[in-house]
């Protein structure tokens, strides 16, 4: 029998699906937002392995997704997913001791794009 594998990518996207549908004045803020899902690597977490949403934000939008963090729960456990994690994209790519861009090589371009991008509420 072959086994289904859905990955972090697929969970994101789902959750972006329902946001979408269900919720479109959060998607009107979160499609400015790059939505990854990981799996928890904290030592001695309640669940381990655990996976969890966390949003990167443009500075100009992180106040009004926090204001929306509370539906995000509940999207998110509604599929499993044991927190969301609200992150100021701006702040980490000007932080100057950030590693994004040399570790993460990829993250950092799609923070990047989020972060110039114009956003149109």
């Amino acid at each position: 029998m072959e086994r289904l594998m859905i990955t972090e990518e697929d969970l994101a996207q789902q959750f972006n699906l329902i946001i979408k549908q269900a919720h479109p004045k959060a998607w009107k803020l979160l499609r400015h937002c790059y939505v990854k899902v990981l799996n928890s690597q904290s030592k001695g977490a309640y669940i381990p392995h655990a996976k969890y949403v966390k949003i990167y934000c443009p500075d100009s939008l992180i106040a009004a997704v926090v204001a929306e963090k509370n539906l995000l729960i509940e999207v998110a456990e509604y599929m499993g997913l044991v927190k969301v994690v609200c992150v100021n994209a701006t702040n980490l790519l000007n932080d100057p001791k950030s590693q994004i861009k040399k570790v993460y090589p990829q993250l950092w371009l799609d923070l990047m794009w989020i972060v110039t991008q114009k956003q149109e509420l």
